[in-house]
């Protein structure tokens, strides 16, 4: 806890302890948050053979089909997870959970149709939005995405207050010096501010941005781990 060893994190951080009870670490009591480094926009897409144009035919066509649709993500607890199960549980309606290894293999697998839809990162589906492979429905956060400013949120299609997102942060091992921690986040606070970088980023769909304290960043782990618990105990998610 001196300032040179740091994590950075995702929000399977904070979500890794809710389902597996023997992780071998507390994301709170472990770890003193640093800042925030960025928020990713997650967006609903499709394979182009599924005949849904929007959020709401979508829900409209689950529910006709129960348990019939399929969604695939990189696993349990993973962010396409986390958000198909919000997703579903908001809007009332079951889908089928199709586990892969890895972001990759799930999104070959919905260009290829072998599953309808996914909840993914902008950065990894933009391609085969843009070349027809995908047809992207909604984005997951309370604004349009830079690069998707054509794509409605869901929450605009008439899912109330949805919001899900893939951020990432740094944390240091607890008990690292406050001087030391404040550092870092200054650092971050300067890093996030250079034009060039946060163009570049921003061109993928990524927004860096920084706490404004490291107190700040510690509420914001606390409420995600709250919050996913009683997601979690809502849907049943598990690891299997």
């Amino acid at each position: 806890p001196d300032g040179y060893t740091l994590l950075t994190i995702s929000n399977t951080f904070a979500r890794v302890p809710v389902l597996v009870p023997d992780a071998g670490y507390d994301p709170l009591r472990d770890f003193t948050a640093v800042s925030l480094t960025a928020d990713v926009p997650l967006v609903l897409v499709v394979t182009p053979t599924l005949p849904v144009k929007t959020v709401r035919d979508l829900i409209a066509l689950a529910k006709r089909r129960p348990g019939e649709l399929t969604s695939a993500s990189s696993g349990a607890g993973s962010t396409g997870h986390v958000a198909v199960e919000r997703f579903s549980h908001q809007a009332g309606i079951r889908m089928i959970h199709v586990q892969y290894k890895g972001a990759a293999p799930a999104v070959v697998d919905l260009v290829g149709g072998h599953v309808m839809l996914r909840f993914d990162q902008v950065t990894t589906s933009l391609p085969f939005i843009t070349n027809g492979k995908l047809r992207a429905l909604g984005v997951s956060t309370r604004t349009r995405s830079a690069v998707l400013p054509d794509v409605p949120t869901i929450e605009e299609s008439g899912l109330a207050g949805f919001h899900d997102s893939t951020f990432n942060g740094i944390v240091a091992p607890a008990g690292t010096p406050r001087p030391v921690i404040d550092r870092v986040r200054e650092a971050v606070v300067k890093a996030v501010a250079v034009t060039e970088l946060r163009n570049r980023f921003q061109s993928q769909g990524i927004d860096l941005v920084a706490s404004n304290s490291s107190e700040e960043f510690a509420a914001f782990l606390r409420k995600q781990v709250e919050e996913f618990a009683i997601l979690a105990r809502q849907t049943g998610m598990a690891v299997k």
